[in-house]
């Protein structure tokens, strides 16, 4: 066979493929890694109950936060034995002082008295409004021009005028995230169901269409609760994670998703959506010291955002989760009873600290 010249014509078309092979492959590599950290690094309990005479709650969960003008913003719920659930608000500068932060419980704002929990809040840029989404049961809403002020939420006001019909086993724990031309919100049921509506951004917050199924699993403990929606920094791509149960005990864990658009397709990230390598659980999560971990669940909560907007954006580079857990000596006990406290995980590859991202 005689000799070809690596600058032949049959040689730099297969040249050119190699290249762009090797290209993509190390694109791929470069996106998704930090997707799926190996591991998370917690602290111990940073924000606890602080009960007062009025208000001898037991837990503290379900935490929403964003970071505005100089301080962290936390909502989150609260448990009252015989009087049921209810949200609080705190702030604070770095998170060495989230222990010492004051709650104010927003029972005291007159519109907000009665059952309302899992709460998340964003600023709604066409609006120039902060919102708070939460659950009363149905998705209901309320609005403020100052984060800061909790005691000036409006009136609930709820999405649906009721249960659409597709709903068939209830919804629960609701998040909104929006895109160039649409709202979209997602919620589970407790039943392996996530569903998804949406309604077009100049409609918002009204005009919600039937929710859909988007995924299903016939175990209702494989596709739980919990679930949060993010956009990544950078990318026209989506990161959902949903809280599930698992191993022997039924401990709570996260599995994680991921779409090119948010009323497409989602599908399992590798290495982040068993009990065994989960995005977020007991198989991924250590101390840095080496010691044992204060909760054996990894429960409902938050990813520290990359700004505050209603894109919900968070830089893969650098996650930080704010979480519940429950000390692991905790004995069974009803479930409003579980003194469940909030804590910090980090994962293993994030550049900066917590109070060192960047914050808009």
């Amino acid at each position: 066979m005689a000799w070809e010249s690596p600058m032949s014509s049959r040689f730099i078309p297969s040249l050119c493929l190699a290249l762009a092979a090797l290209t993509a492959a190390s694109t791929h590599a470069e996106t998704a890694a930090p997707l799926t950290p190996l591991s998370w690094v917690s602290t111990g309990p940073l924000i606890s109950p602080v009960p007062d005479a009025a208000h001898p709650i037991v837990s503290v969960k379900d935490p929403t936060v964003v970071h505005h003008d100089g301080l962290w913003h936390v909502y989150a719920t609260t448990y009252t034995p015989k009087k049921g659930w209810s949200m609080v608000y705190l702030n604070f500068r770095t998170w060495a002082e989230a222990a010492q932060a004051k709650p104010y419980y927003l029972d005291q704002n007159p519109g907000l008295t009665g059952y309302h929990c899992a709460p998340q809040v964003f600023y709604f840029r066409p609006h120039k409004k902060w919102y708070l989404l939460y659950q009363s049961q149905p998705p209901t809403i309320s609005t403020a021009d100052d984060l800061a002020m909790p005691e000036t939420w409006t009136a609930p006001q709820p999405l649906f005028a009721g249960t659409p019909k597709s709903v068939v086993q209830g919804w629960i724990d609701y998040w909104i995230i929006c895109d160039n031309t649409h709202a979209y919100l997602f919620f589970s049921d407790d039943y392996g169901r996530f569903y998804r509506s949406r309604t077009k951004l100049a409609d918002f917050p009204k005009g919600f269409d039937d929710p859909v199924v988007v995924m299903q699993e016939p175990n209702r403990f494989d596709l739980f609760e919990a679930s949060c929606v993010y956009r990544l920094k950078g990318t026209n791509h989506y990161l959902c994670f949903i809280e599930c149960l698992g191993g022997p005990e039924g401990r709570r864990y996260f599995k994680a998703f991921t779409t090119d658009r948010l009323d497409g397709d989602w599908k399992p990230l590798p290495g982040a959506d068993t009990w065994e390598k989960p995005f977020a659980g007991r198989h991924n999560v250590t101390t840095a010291d080496g010691s044992e971990l204060w909760s054996i669940d990894i429960s409902h909560g938050e990813l520290l955002r990359d700004g505050h907007d209603e894109t919900m954006t968070i830089d893969p580079a650098n996650l930080h989760f704010l979480y519940q857990g429950i000390d692991r000596h905790t004995g069974p006990m009803d479930y409003g009873l579980l003194p469940y406290r909030l804590a910090l995980l980090r994962a293993t590859n994030a550049t900066t600290s917590a109070d060192d991202q960047p914050k808009r």
